[in-house]
């Protein structure tokens, strides 16, 4: 059998010894691969477009271009396939608000121990999002202009019994694979109720069906998952 290909990696952080460590701790997993470093916030533009990682890991203070503004300049690349995880040293709401609005599938303090690091960049990889709960929860109100249309009380009637359990576990920050294994579900059926909730409700990615949740109150109603044989 082929062994898969491993995660492709950009590394972008101003600061030499924090890059390399990281690099360092990347590289040990079998499964991952840095392929470039960068000093600086165009450099790493340049590489992701030149290379294009499937994940860039990007501190936010950096020289000539910050994090953020490299993410988004990635981000809107037309077919971009990178994900970014964004890296700070400050819990910042500003920092937080601008991550999420750019489209980054994960926010990070530095002091982070290594495997969470490593678990989000397989997360991103597997275009998934790994945002804490806690900060989600606390900023989520702000996320309420960057929906397409302001949500509605009957929107949720639009989806099916699976796609709303679907949709509780997404509020909860569970990734495809560990909402396949809640729901005894294939991670491809995930995907498609995944990609229908987008497209009923009108949301741009799963980072905004997350803040949508929480906006309407959704995510904070139990709800009974269905167990076993996927159903409508």
């Amino acid at each position: 059998m082929t062994e898969p290909s491993p995660i492709t990696v950009l590394v972008a952080d101003d600061h030499a010894v924090f890059r390399s460590g990281l690099r360092a701790i990347l590289d040990m997993e079998d499964d991952i691969e840095v392929v470039a470093e960068a000093g600086d916030g165009e450099q790493a533009v340049e590489a992701v477009l030149r290379l294009r990682p499937d994940v860039a890991v990007l501190d936010i203070r950096m020289p000539r271009r910050d994090g953020l503004g490299a993410a988004s300049a990635i981000l809107a690349v037309p077919g971009n396939r990178t994900r970014v995880v964004v890296l700070t040293t400050h819990d910042t709401d500003e920092y937080v608000h601008r991550a999420m609005r750019a489209g980054a599938r994960g926010f990070l303090l530095k002091s982070m121990p290594p495997e969470e690091m490593i678990a989000a960049v397989r997360v991103a990889a597997r275009d998934d999002v790994l945002i804490d709960p806690s900060i989600f929860k606390r900023h989520v109100a702000r996320f309420t202009d960057t929906l397409s249309r302001p949500p509605g009380a009957d929107d949720i009637d639009r989806l099916t019994a699976r796609e709303r359990d679907v949709l509780q576990l997404l509020s909860r920050a569970h990734t495809n694979a560990e909402i396949a294994r809640q729901l005894h579900v294939g991670e491809e059926t995930v995907k498609t109720h995944v990609s229908g909730i987008l497209r009923k409700l009108g949301l741009r990615d799963r980072t905004h069906a997350v803040a949508y949740a929480h906006i309407t109150g959704f995510a904070d109603k139990g709800t009974w998952l269905r167990q076993g044989k996927d159903v409508r």
